[in-house]
């Protein structure tokens, strides 16, 4: 079980937690791990089976649709989700599991070649529809969302993905950062419903790439279309030609919609497309550029943004940041009886802001018993608006608050935090427990006052924006630093990020201590440098 903890000091932050039903609403922001555990014991063996046994049934017609999805079923099953838990960390098979239960399943038992002799079949479905352990549409949007923040920060070549590898390009060659367990291609389907997102959002920069790839299945399947497929090689032709317009390419969003008529000769809009860019392009004649016009849309943390991408692909790994004479490893017992006899490993990673390392913070055991309290709480994450909390794109994940009372290893962490820091850590002086599960690209961008550490495949760093380092992920370890100065003042300093998580299962669990209460234990200065 992979499994963080990290403790911070700050300012009192409040924050109101609604306790709702447990749903399995907005799926993307969990855990590969919680959706496979979701899907294998709920609607993935129904629906296989009544597939198996709805082929095998003498009354159906056009019966090669349904023996071809169900052969891609059966060696997705086999291949992956029986297979070994890494191969379950994959983002892009969280990405087409969801994809199939959302979008594939609805397609093939509404579309027109289901009509005959289903009833029964549809009927299955709706029951576990009602149940609502099936990924949702947002859960599909947000999934590709996640793929292309991954593709931005890591810098991932989208034909590489689509390939099933994680590939970023360096001095001209493609090279692999990370290499699946099992490799899981994507489909012409899988593409063209990225892209639509993108192409949804106007963000045309991703929606070309995305739709490009689409074409190019689409193109090699020879226009092959398919009942659980959402869209068409006409499809993506025609959001590709308009994306390449937004972006100033007219003649090649020319191009594509007069092969677009090809296929579609009396699409009138298409027409009216075509004699629209004939004009244009008469009008202003292209100029000779290598320039595709495709640019990054804007962000919120546009002016940190290569800082902190290029914290994130470092994957902790900064030489020259960790050669500093200054930086030490102890073992650390803080003059603390309770530690003296087993001192913690200490690793000192920054001076300014003072950043330090507790390996083996936590035990396996302690991970999973709190990962598993955690479970039945973890809602969508929040952050602070105003007077009011609100789910924010900027931060990808679900959470949890656990009290000492929730179970005795709470408290057990409790007090190893207080040995350690000497603060107190018991309300109203800190906030309870919280824990928090990553998704799909589940990340949290440059921010005060909060930080992740964890132990995935790949990515999920911690990055100090403006101290400009980043703490490479590891197990069970506890990540602790001061927020304030002794002054009371915030050190600007300790901007950080939790970069997305490439490949993994990530979960942190997060201990605010407030300033109050700690009068004693952290003597207040006038040297604003303190």
């Amino acid at each position: 079980m992979l499994y963080y903890f990290k403790s911070i000091y700050s300012a009192c932050v409040i924050i109101s937690v609604i306790l709702m039903p447990l749903s399995f609403g907005e799926m993307y922001t969990i855990s590969m791990e919680s959706l496979m555990h979701i899907s294998l014991h709920g609607c993935l063996p129904y629906h296989d089976v009544t597939l198996r046994g709805y082929i095998l049934s003498k009354r159906v017609i056009l019966i090669d649709y349904f023996c071809r999805f169900y052969a891609k079923v059966s060696d997705l099953h086999s291949e992956v989700y029986s297979g070994p838990s890494a191969a379950m960390a994959n983002p892009l098979v969280a990405f087409t599991l969801i994809k199939r239960l959302q979008s594939e399943w609805l397609n093939l038992i509404y579309s027109d070649e289901a009509q005959e002799n289903t009833q029964a079949f549809r009927s299955g479905y709706k029951e576990v529809e009602k149940e609502g352990s099936l990924p949702k549409l947002e859960d599909l949007q947000g999934a590709a969302k996640g793929l292309m923040r991954l593709q931005d920060v890591y810098a991932l070549q989208v034909g590489g993905l689509v390939r099933g590898h994680f590939q970023r390009i360096t001095d001209g060659n493609p090279i692999d950062i990370y290499s699946p367990t099992v490799s899981v291609p994507l489909s012409g389907d899988d593409c063209f419903l990225v892209g639509k997102v993108a192409y949804e959002l106007e963000d045309y920069y991703h929606s070309v790439q995305w739709l490009e790839e689409s074409v190019r299945l689409f193109r090699g399947a020879g226009g092959e279309w398919s009942p659980e497929n959402e869209g068409t090689l006409e499809d993506a032709l025609d959001h590709l030609a308009f994306s390449h317009f937004k972006t100033g390419n007219i003649s090649y969003a020319l191009s594509l919609s007069q092969e677009l008529l090809n296929h579609d000769p009396m699409n009138g809009r298409v027409l009216k497309n075509v004699q629209k860019y004939e004009r244009l392009l008469v009008d202003s004649p292209p100029l000779l550029s290598t320039d595709t016009g495709l640019k990054r849309p804007n962000t919120t943390y546009l002016r940190t943004r290569n800082t902190y991408e290029r914290l994130c692909r470092t994957q902790g790994t900064q030489p020259t940041h960790y050669e500093n004479p200054r930086l030490f490893c102890d073992y650390f017992n803080n003059d603390s009886p309770g530690l003296l006899l087993q001192p913690i490993r200490r690793e000192v990673l920054s001076l300014q802001p003072y950043v330090v390392l507790y390996h083996s913070f936590i035990t396996d055991s302690e991970a999973e018993s709190i990962r598993d309290l955690a479970q039945t709480g973890l809602r969508r994450s929040v952050v602070a608006s105003g007077e009011e909390q609100v789910t924010a794109e900027y931060r990808i994940s679900k959470s949890a608050w656990l009290k000492e009372t929730a179970h005795p290893i709470i408290g057990r962490l409790d007090q190893r935090i207080t040995l350690l820091t000497g603060l107190n850590v018991q309300p109203p002086y800190a906030e309870y427990l919280q824990v928090v599960n990553y998704g799909i690209g589940g990340h949290y961008e440059p921010h005060f006052d909060h930080a992740t550490l964890s132990s995935v495949d790949a990515g999920g760093s911690t990055a100090f924006i403006h101290a400009n380092f980043s703490v490479p992920v590891l197990e069970n370890a506890a990540l602790f630093w001061w927020n304030l100065h002794r002054n009371g003042q915030g050190d600007g300093d300790t901007l950080h990020a939790g970069c997305p998580v490439l490949v993994g299962d990530k979960w942190v669990a997060n201990k605010w201590i407030h300033e109050y209460g700690q009068e004693f234990q952290r003597r207040c200065s006038p040297n604003p440098e303190e």
